[in-house]
């Protein structure tokens, strides 16, 4: 776990200019202050996708402020889960830090039309990311990471 009390998730894919970015952006706007974000990439391009911006602007979500980042040893290290997005074999992989991939198609040389479903099921992911590590209550002890009890009798 990282020192924070807040759980801390780094989203990872190539270029830094889509998927992580739409998902660290979800992350941010839908877990508020419950968690820590961050993103980057194994080879980050100069600039976001303009479609990933525009689609992420409809649904009131403003990215325009951000910028592609490299992947760096130290994210990784800070952060609690690491989900990747197509970004292959090219992340650190550290003990006690939990990885996700998700396979989703990459917005690069897409059209807001293409982008919106990828937006709208990284939102979906973020949403089930949040409530297994962050639900609301988040700060109460024991809350941080959800864990399911095991099978046992039931009280009648």
């Amino acid at each position: 776990m990282t020192s924070s009390d807040k759980p801390s998730v780094l989203f990872v894919c190539v270029h830094n200019a889509g998927r992580s970015q739409m998902a660290a952006a979800w992350l941010a706007h839908l877990g508020g202050d419950r968690v820590e974000v961050r993103s980057a990439g194994s080879a980050p391009a100069d600039a976001l996708n303009p479609a990933v911006v525009e689609a992420m602007a409809e649904v009131g979500v403003d990215i325009t402020d951000q910028h592609p980042k490299i992947l760096t040893t130290e994210a990784v290290e800070a952060s609690d889960v690491c989900v990747t997005m197509g970004c292959g074999d090219t992340c650190p992989v550290f003990p006690g830090k939990r990885y996700l991939d998700w396979a989703l198609p990459d917005p690069a040389g897409r059209g807001v039309a293409a982008v919106r479903p990828i937006r709208d099921e990284i939102r979906k992911r973020v949403e089930e990311l949040i409530e297994e590590i962050a639900p609301d209550g988040g700060d109460r002890p024991g809350a941080r990471f959800r864990r399911t009890p095991a099978p046992g009798p039931r009280a009648e």
